[in-house]
C-alpha cells in the first residue's frame, strides 16, 4: 500500500495552526491578559433574523410526515438557485439558475474543483494567496508557478506573457490582501484565459465588501463565460462561517477538452457530495430576499465601520496597507522592517492582539500582517489604541 507522496510536499504545519498554536502558549502563560483576535476570518455577528427562522422553519418541516425531506439534489434545490440567480440579476449579471451548484462553502469547492482537471495541468496562483488553492493542487501532483502582488502593483498582479497556465486562480476583492480588481484589470485576465484555453478559478467570496464599483462577478466581464468558474459563500456575507453555505458558477458556455466543465462538476457532486441540509438552504434563500439582503446590509456596515477604524488608525500612523474599502481585511506593512512573524510575536506578546502573518501567504506575504475587521467595534478600537501605543513606544 502506498500513500499520495504529494502531502510530503506540503508546508507541514497549515498556517492557522501554528498561529492557535502560539496563541494557546501565550495564554497558558498569560491566563489572565484578555487577548483580541483580529487574525482567523470568522464573524462574530449573530446570523440574520429572517435566516435563523427560515432555518427553524425548516427544520420544523424535516419534523412533519408530510413535508419531510431526505437526501437534497446534489446541486441544490431550485428554489434556492433560482434566488442565487436573482442576486446575481440585482447587479447586472445574468446568470441561470441550472448554472448554480449549491455547496457547503467556497473554501470547499475551490479546493475540489481539481477534480475535474488533469493532474499534468499547469496552475497559476498569486501571491500572497489564500492557503487552498496551493495546498490542494500540491495534493493533486500539479505544477505550480506564481504571479507576485506586490506594493508596486498595489498588490493586484497581472497577466505574465512568459506564462502558459491551464488554471488561473484569482481572489477579489482578495484573501488576504483585500485589494480589488477593477474592470479593465479583469477583461485583461479574461482575455488572457480565453487566449491560453485557460479557466480562472474565480473566488468571489467577499463581493458584498465591494463598495466603489468594482466588478462583483467575473461574469461582468465579457467573455468570461467561456473561461471561467466564480465560487462564493455566505459565510461572510451573512455570517454562515458555521451554518456552511456557498454556490458555484460555471456557464454552459465553458468547454475544455471537448467536455462541458458544468456537466464534469455535476457528475463529480453527485459522486462525492451528498449536498446541503434543507434548513440550511431555507436559510440561503431567506437571505437573497429583500428583506434578507436589507439585514444582511446592516452587518456588513458594521464590518466595514470597522475597516475604517483600522484605516484611520493605520493612516495616523504612517503605515502603509492595502483594503479595508471594498474588504474585511487591511493587509499592512510591518513596521521598523520587522518580518511577519516577528510582528505577530511583537503583537501578540506586547500588545495582545492576534493577526494573520504574511508570510503565512506566500513568499510575498514577508513583511506583512492581516488584521480583519471581524470583532466587535470595541475590541476594534481597543485593539488599534493598543497598536499605537506599542508602535509610538517602540519608534
Amino acid at each position: 500500500m502506498k500513500i499520495n507522496r504529494n502531502f510530503d510536499n506540503l508546508v507541514p504545519s497549515y498556517l492557522f495552526a501554528e498561529i492557535a498554536s502560539r496563541t494557546a502558549a501565550y495564554v497558558k502563560a498569560h491566563p489572565d491578559n484578555r487577548l483580541i483576535r483580529m487574525g482567523i476570518g470568522d464573524v462574530t455577528l449573530p446570523l440574520p433574523p429572517i435566516a435563523v427562522e427560515a432555518l427553524r422553519r425548516g427544520a420544523d418541516e424535516l419534523g412533519v410526515k408530510e413535508t419531510f425531506k431526505g437526501y437534497p439534489e446534489y446541486e441544490g434545490y431550485d428554489f434556492v438557485r433560482e434566488a442565487v440567480a436573482g442576486y446575481y440579476r440585482s447587479f447586472g449579471v445574468t446568470v441561470a439558475a441550472d448554472e448554480v451548484f449549491i455547496s457547503d462553502g467556497a473554501k470547499s469547492d475551490t479546493g475540489n474543483i481539481g477534480d475535474i482537471f488533469g493532474a499534468d495541468n499547469t496552475v497559476l496562483v498569486t501571491d500572497p494567496v489564500y492557503p487552498v488553492y496551493v495546498d490542494a493542487n500540491i495534493m493533486a501532483g500539479r505544477k505550480i508557478v506564481y504571479a507576485p502582488c506586490l506594493k508596486e502593483n498595489d498588490f493586484l498582479a497581472m497577466p505574465d506573457k512568459s506564462l502558459s497556465p491551464d488554471m488561473i486562480y484569482l481572489c477579489s476583492p482578495n484573501n488576504p490582501t483585500g485589494a480589488a480588481y477593477s474592470a479593465e484589470q479583469l477583461r485583461a485576465w479574461v482575455d488572457y484565459a480565453n487566449e491560453h484555453d485557460a479557466v480562472i478559478l474565480y473566488d468571489a467570496a467577499y463581493e458584498a465588501f465591494i463598495t466603489d464599483g468594482s466588478p462583483r462577478s467575473i461574469f461582468a466581464i465579457e467573455g468570461a463565460r467561456t473561461c471561467a468558474i466564480e465560487f462564493c459563500s455566505l459565510s461572510k456575507t451573512a455570517g454562515f462561517t458555521g451554518t456552511r453555505c456557498g454556490y458555484t458558477v460555471i456557464p454552459k458556455e465553458l468547454v475544455r477538452d471537448g467536455h462541458s466543465l458544468r456537466d464534469l462538476w455535476y457528475r463529480r457532486q453527485a459522486t462525492k457530495f451528498n449536498g446541503v441540509s434543507y434548513p440550511v438552504q431555507c436559510a440561503a434563500a431567506a437571505v437573497f430576499s429583500e428583506e434578507g439582503l436589507r439585514q444582511v446590509h446592516e452587518n456588513l456596515a458594521y464590518y466595514q465601520e470597522n475597516a475604517r477604524v483600522i484605516s484611520a488608525a493605520l493612516d495616523e500612523m504612517g503605515i502603509y496597507y492595502t483594503g479595508g474599502k471594498n474588504s474585511p481585511y487591511i493587509w499592512l506593512e510591518c513596521p521598523n522592517g520587522l518580518g511577519s512573524w516577528e510582528f505577530f510575536d511583537l503583537l501578540l506578546n506586547e500588545a495582545q492582539v492576534v493577526g494573520t502573518p504574511g508570510e503565512g501567504f506566500g513568499a510575498q506575504g514577508e513583511g506583512y500582517l492581516r488584521l480583519t475587521s471581524f470583532n466587535s467595534r470595541e475590541n476594534t478600537v481597543e485593539a488599534v489604541q493598543r497598536i499605537k501605543k506599542l508602535l509610538s513606544s517602540s519608534v
